[in-house]
């Protein structure tokens, strides 16, 4: 067995890694059985026999097709032919149109009977990869709402000014305080003063559906939405929708001096960001119009 080409190509074809073999030019000497199924089942240009086809050439069209994966595949099995790396690793995103995907890319160097070859192999850490997304997520969450955190809030206003900057375009920003929460707090209970938040952050949802829309909990009972490229008149009627949906909610809070149930005040700023300018001006803005709305006796929109 030691000597047996059958057997060991046996023993590569029951690893589940997809592995190539290439020379010093790059053109392919061997492909185990998951190399192949894996190619024909993805639709791949090359189907059936690899064995002549120049990996590095493919690596060029797929880069040419827009594949950053192409251009850093070449570079980095480069770099080990040219002895200036011994081995090199790869993690890269592979999609279908039915899962996601993600592998391992790793190029190891081989001397046999003489001449230089190149070992390939790319394994599949899909269920590494969604389990660190998973992880990505739940950090990037508010454990009670399951809405975006502050830091969350914090990063996404500063890349939407950014970008609003460069397209000179309108940023709102909506603060939205719950009318007297610590009074309902002190009458039922912390717990059902959790499950409000929770009732609170489900509503918030509704209103954050574009790409450039965020809601979060901004800080205790405090929460944030932003609208991007969204004109001032329909930013303030969205936040007078949402001051009725959360009255419908019917959250009794009896010690509340407005009314029965629960309420909310919302501060309401827009802008074009300027060159020079800080998404810290329109917080302060929209903190400014979130006091006004509780001097004015809470329930309502300032903007």
């Amino acid at each position: 067995m030691e000597n047996s080409y059958e057997a060991l190509s046996l023993i590569l074809d029951s690893i589940t890694e997809h592995i190539v073999v290439i020379d010093d030019d790059g053109v392919i000497q061997y492909t185990n059985k998951s190399w192949s199924e894996f190619g024909n089942s993805n639709a791949c240009a090359i189907s059936g026999d690899w064995h002549g086809v120049n990996y590095i050439e493919e690596c060029d069209k797929a880069s040419v097709m827009g594949d950053d994966f192409g251009a850093k595949a070449k570079q980095g099995i480069l770099s080990v032919i040219n002895k200036t790396v011994p081995v090199f690793y790869f993690e890269y995103p592979c999609h279908s149109i039915d899962q996601k995907r993600w592998f391992m890319m790793r190029v190891t160097a081989l001397k046999m009977a003489g001449s230089a070859y190149f070992v390939i192999s790319h394994q599949n850490i899909t269920e590494r990869k969604l389990a660190e997304e998973e992880v990505r997520k739940l950090a990037r969450l508010d454990g009670l709402t399951d809405i975006p955190n502050r830091r969350t809030f914090d990063e996404f206003l500063h890349h939407e000014w950014r970008r609003c900057l460069r397209l000179n375009k309108l940023v709102c920003l909506a603060i939205v305080d719950l009318d007297y929460f610590k009074l309902l707090n002190d009458r039922y209970g912390h717990q059902v003063g959790d499950e409000c938040l929770i009732q609170i952050g489900e509503l918030l949802k509704e209103f954050a559906c574009r790409p450039g829309d965020i809601c979060a909990r901004y800080g205790g009972e405090e929460f944030a939405l932003i609208w991007s490229d969204t004109p001032l008149e329909q930013a303030e009627r969205l936040s007078n929708e949402l001051l009725v949906k959360i009255m419908a909610l019917a959250i009794p809070n009896q010690e509340s001096p407005i009314e029965d149930y629960l309420t909310a005040s919302v501060g309401l700023a827009a802008c074009v960001p300027k060159k020079g300018s800080s998404e810290r001006e329109l917080i302060s803005l929209a903190d400014s119009m979130l006091y006004r709305a509780k001097a004015n006796g809470r329930n309502q929109v300032e903007c």
